[in-house]
């Protein structure tokens, strides 16, 4: 297959790449690396089954020859990213979406929307089902996100219902893996970053909220699956073992020797209490279900923060 990918260059966008040349498949990326990096497609310049497109998805966009599948992962995904850049994000969800969807229907090709666990707000049902609507505050900072999100999905299921496009829907929980970006805002990267420097990892709150994190080549297996079903409608792919921020913190420093502790500090606004993905539809649709440990994939992930912090 011939395989777009907005979001080329992110973090998730950039595993994808490797995944589907990895199996033989040509791939063409797009990016505009306004949250993604050219270090993380760095390694790919030579491969001839690759082309790159540096653009900002929100305009017109044109790919030349056959597309059999267009996965649309352009956005800011982290909370400081889509705070530092709210308009960027709510374009890229509304006006991006809409143009990768053209490429979609003219190419009559498969569409994947990567949207995310924020669709759920702070949710009130637990752990998270894909019938649940959501308890999404849309005017509060996060909204720019949620919101952006959200329309991304409704404008997908038009694109279906209207074009009888082949949709797909991934609504992504935490993910960890290498690649994440020191500086994003993340959980991962945050408490990683600080407990490698030897400070104490700051914990919002009182670190009594909860998250699940799932290891990226985990979620981009299951894309992959999610990709090949003939499921129209949105598919949780997360790791469904849930722990708290503190109990998580305590971790990251055991695992990197670090002695400064935790302090704590303010919660962000509209920050979910709980975030606990039911994968019984991936489970039983598509066979999918995580199979890296926490432990080994933290171990992973802080060698490459090291590994880059030496350089940087």
């Amino acid at each position: 297959m011939r395989i777009f990918i907005t979001g080329g260059a992110g973090f998730i966008g950039s595993h994808l790449c490797d995944y589907f040349l990895a199996r033989g498949h040509q791939v063409v990326a797009m990016d505009n690396f306004i949250t993604g990096s050219p270090d993380n497609i760095a390694h790919l310049r030579s491969e001839t089954r690759f082309e790159f497109i540096e653009q900002d998805v929100t305009k017109f966009i044109d790919v030349a020859g056959q597309v059999d599948a267009v996965l649309h992962f352009a956005s800011p995904a982290s909370p400081k990213s889509y705070l530092d850049f709210p308009i960027q994000t709510m374009k890229v969800g509304a006006l991006g979406t809409h143009n990768a969807l053209g490429v979609a229907r003219a190419k009559k090709a498969r569409f994947l929307l990567a949207s995310t666990s924020e669709v759920y707000g702070d949710p009130l049902v637990h752990p998270q089902t894909e019938a649940y609507w959501g308890n999404v505050n849309p005017i509060g900072p996060r909204g720019v996100y949620d919101e952006a999100k959200r329309f991304a999905e409704a404008l997908t299921l038009a694109y279906h219902r209207e074009h009888d496009i082949a949709t797909r829907i991934v609504r992504i929980f935490n993910t960890y893996g290498p690649r994440n970006a020191l500086n994003d805002g993340r959980v991962v990267p945050n408490f990683v970053g600080q407990a490698l420097r030897g400070e104490p990892l700051t914990v919002h709150g009182d670190g009594s909220q909860t998250r699940s994190f799932c290891y990226v080549s985990d979620l981009v297996e299951g894309i992959a699956r999610l990709l090949a079903s003939n499921q129209e409608l949105p598919v949780n792919i997360g790791n469904p073992n849930e722990l708290t921020i503190k109990t998580f913190a305590e971790r990251i420093n055991a695992l990197t020797k670090n002695q400064a502790g935790i302090i704590f500090t303010y919660r962000p606004v509209d920050d979910p209490s709980r975030r606990n993905p039911d994968i019984t539809k991936a489970r039983t649709l598509l066979g999918w279900e995580p199979q890296v440990e926490l432990d080994d994939g933290l171990r992973e992930t802080i060698a490459y923060f090291r590994a880059r912090m030496k350089r940087a």
